[in-house]
């Protein structure tokens, strides 16, 4: 089984061609991030357009680098929510379109479920059942994985995602897009001590997660203080430290509740380096195991399609031809 995967969620356009025996044999991506920079977030218009735009070039591209042809190709999947409904239905028409064409079964995939799934690409993988926690712009959730399809949600955010927070508190230092690479790099010049911020919702019973308050702290703060350039350092770290010790207060929480000793972090957030040392770190403590995918795999991609859509199409799994996308879906459903 070799599948010809297509990311088209949100902001970057991206394919992968991943066969079940050789693995990953070829990733493309193209970013949007200068078209979307100067409105400071992705437009959805322009997102739209430049999918379209890029997504044939970076077909041929992955299909030459993988040395394939439509002939050896035998599936294809593609992104089909969530996400925002322009870019979804791009990939989704090229996929069907391409499947159509070529005679091949097509699937649309959770684009969560990529991201849960992409520490499958790494030499060595982790085994299920596990502990998931998804962490990026949109959404932030512990997940039990018992197998692939499987997922129960332990908990995710009331409110603001956890990257919609770091993006958030950014802008409002005066950073650029996309803000959470951004304030992490300046809070390395920051002093730790110097601000405490809250570890939202810790003392509440449960896997729950909030940020929109930690978010109005920052902003508090901000407003109250003279942003030269060390504090706005200071308030980037106070800020970086608070989210990520919550993460790790709740992700030790669920290890505990589940008794499993895996955990695995994903999406654009687990690229955050303190989020992964203190991480391991405590998973260490717990006599457990961390698994992350590697930083280009950790915002999107297609690769993670393309290896869900060969799991899923050789468990017998396919769509029905149909061109439909689901901006919000549960992962659950998937």
């Amino acid at each position: 089984m070799r599948v010809l995967g297509i990311e088209t969620s949100c902001d970057e356009t991206a394919v992968a061609v991943y066969d079940a025996k050789a693995g990953l044999l070829a990733h493309a991506l193209y970013s949007q991030i200068t078209t979307h920079a100067k409105y400071g977030g992705v437009v959805p218009e322009l997102a739209s357009r430049d999918h379209i735009r890029k997504v044939i070039s970076l077909i041929e591209e992955a299909m030459a680098i993988a040395c394939s042809t439509p002939k050896n190709i035998t599936g294809v999947a593609y992104t089909a929510g969530p996400g925002l409904v322009g870019a979804l239905l791009v990939g989704a028409a090229i996929g069907q379109s391409i499947g159509f064409a070529w005679g091949l079964p097509t699937i649309g995939i959770h684009h969560m479920e990529g991201h849960l799934l992409a520490p499958m690409l790494e030499s060595e993988p982790p085994s299920y059942p596990f502990i998931a926690l998804l962490v990026s712009g949109g959404h932030t959730m512990l997940v039990r994985v018992a197998q692939l399809g499987i997922y129960e949600i332990l908990g995710e955010s009331v409110d603001d995602a956890v990257g919609e927070a770091f993006d958030k508190t950014a802008k409002l230092l005066g950073l650029g897009y996309p803000g959470g690479a951004a304030l992490a790099a300046l809070a390395k010049k920051g002093d730790s001590k110097r601000f405490h911020f809250p570890r939202p919702m810790i003392n509440r019973v449960g896997l729950e997660f909030s940020f929109s308050g930690l978010k109005t702290f920052a902003a508090n703060v901000i407003a109250a203080h003279s942003l030269d350039e060390q504090t706005r350092a200071d308030i980037a770290c106070a800020f970086q430290e608070a989210a990520v010790e919550t993460l790790v207060i709740k992700c030790r929480r669920a290890l505990r509740l589940t008794g499993l000793k895996t955990l695995v972090v994903a999406g654009g957030v687990g690229a955050n380096l303190v989020l992964r040392e203190q991480v391991h770190h405590m998973v260490k403590e717990e006599g457990g195991i961390a698994y992350f995918p590697r930083h280009e795999f950790c915002t999107d991609n297609g690769a993670m399609i393309a290896y869900v859509g060969c799991q899923r199409l050789l468990a017998g799994q396919h769509g029905d031809g149909v061109i439909q996308v689901a901006p919000r879906w549960n992962l659950v459903d998937c």
